[in-house]
């Protein structure tokens, strides 16, 4: 799971942003201005139904990290987070 989801700063990060790309779902913000300091992202390739295969990206370190659980379900609520 991402942290960003869980971050005081995920509709304003340059690093979400681009994961966001990476899953194909829309974006928090069509122009994120924070630059996250040292973010780690986990890249892992998947095996998909049908023998394709995919990849998922997730954002699992980040100096700039600022607790505020439940954020991302305050932007977008009643969706559900994208996997």
């Amino acid at each position: 799971m991402c942290i960003c989801v869980d971050c005081h700063w995920v509709d304003r990060c340059q690093a979400y942003h681009a994961v966001e790309r990476q899953h194909g779902v829309p974006h928090l913000s069509a122009a994120p201005d924070i630059r996250p300091q040292q973010p780690r992202i986990h890249v892992q390739v998947r095996d998909l139904e049908g023998g394709g295969v995919g990849v998922e990206w997730d954002v699992r370190g980040c100096d700039s990290f600022q607790a505020e659980p439940g954020r991302w379900h305050r932007l977008r609520p009643g969706e559900k987070l994208p996997a």
